[in-house]
């Protein structure tokens, strides 16, 4: 069992300028080397089209753009390299992992499980001043994010479902950034990934503050949406889609079941999301399938909750508090991990 901790920060200001800022960060820590690292383990395969990820962001989401270049000019990177690391387009394929979800009639509550040498190990609120909504949320892969809220109370997250033919696309997290960053409510949510391209199949979770709430099943070929509460890593739509192999996936989606069989505040649930004997909470680190995170969001209140590892109270983060001006008390978030594997940045 390690201790683990992740910094909470903020930020506001231009796109650009929050890239210095986060370059900046990520000067500080081990996540360069880090990455430089896996590149050398893991041959990217996939080509780097400048002139074609160009395009697709100022499309989607030019303002991230501009985020890379803040990040690319700090870090003296070619635009190549940029687009490698940060840019989350015609990515390679993703390991298999784990998530589950459950969506509450006013909150979202979801385990994030993955590798932890894949985890950046920083929670961000974020203000543009350029265009694009504020946002709260786990950083992933420094641009992306795993799951969030944004001003307007719009809820995200994402769940694994396979790897079989990817097509040229974003990848889940930078999806999840576009989602945050330019949709106010679950029908933008929907639209939006019915028209960007998908690099390969997940399920979108999306709830926002009058209660309204979507599972948005895609592949690098469809789009089907389900107004379904929980999901863990199967398709029920899109069964065609799914890998060969989704017992693990079922029978986690049976237990989630059965600790929700009866009514149980939101906090209760929470902790039967962040505690191991329920059955929800996954030690599969070493599988790319071990919970690092839990968090809760509350779209109405514009409150987030975090605890990261197991066995851990969740520490609340009042979002519309700090937009309104007020910063934050809590700077660093500490957990502990049934494994000996660091994140990325550490």
């Amino acid at each position: 069992m390690q201790e683990v901790s992740i910094d909470i920060q903020t930020f506001e200001g231009s796109h650009y300028d929050y890239g210095v800022q986060v370059a900046k960060w990520m000067q500080q820590t081990q996540m360069l080397k880090n990455r430089e690292k896996e590149w050398k383990k893991r041959v990217p395969r996939f080509d780097i089209d400048v002139h074609e990820t160009y395009k697709v962001f100022q499309a989607f989401a030019p303002g991230i753009w501009e985020e890379i270049k803040g990040i690319q000019d700090t870090l003296n990177l070619s635009t190549k390299q940029a687009i490698l690391n940060f840019a989350h387009y015609r990515f390679t394929d993703l390991p298999d992992s784990g998530c589950t979800v459950y969506i509450g009639d006013d909150y979202m509550i979801r385990n994030y499980d993955y590798h932890p040498a894949t985890y950046d190990g920083r929670y961000q609120l974020y203000r543009p001043t350029d265009g694009g909504f504020a946002q709260i949320g786990p950083m992933s892969r420094t641009t992306g994010r795993m799951d969030g809220m944004n001003e307007h109370g719009l809820v995200m997250a994402y769940n694994f479902m396979h790897r079989k033919k990817p097509a040229n696309g974003f990848v889940c997290y930078m999806v999840g950034r576009i989602i945050l960053e330019t949709c106010r409510n679950v029908a933008e949510g929907v639209q939006l990934l019915k028209t960007i391209p998908h690099r390969s199949s997940f399920s979108y979770m999306l709830q926002e503050q009058t209660g309204a709430h979507a599972i948005v099943e895609v592949s690098p070929r469809s789009v089907d949406v389900r107004y379904d509460r929980t999901c863990t890593n199967h398709f029920k739509l899109l069964t065609h889609e799914n890998r060969n192999y989704i017992k693990e996936s079922e029978e986690r989606l049976q237990r989630l079941n059965l600790n929700l069989n009866t009514p149980l505040e939101r906090f209760e649930i929470f902790k039967r999301f962040n505690q191991p004997h329920y059955g929800v909470y996954s030690k599969l680190f070493k599988s790319w399938s071990g919970t690092i995170h839990t968090t809760m969001y509350d779209p109405k209140t514009l409150t987030a909750w975090i605890s990261l590892g197991e066995n851990q109270s969740p520490t609340a983060i009042n979002f519309r508090s700090w937009l309104e001006g007020h910063p934050i008390k809590t700077t660093k978030l500490i957990g502990k991990l049934d494994t000996d594997i660091p994140f990325a940045s550490k």
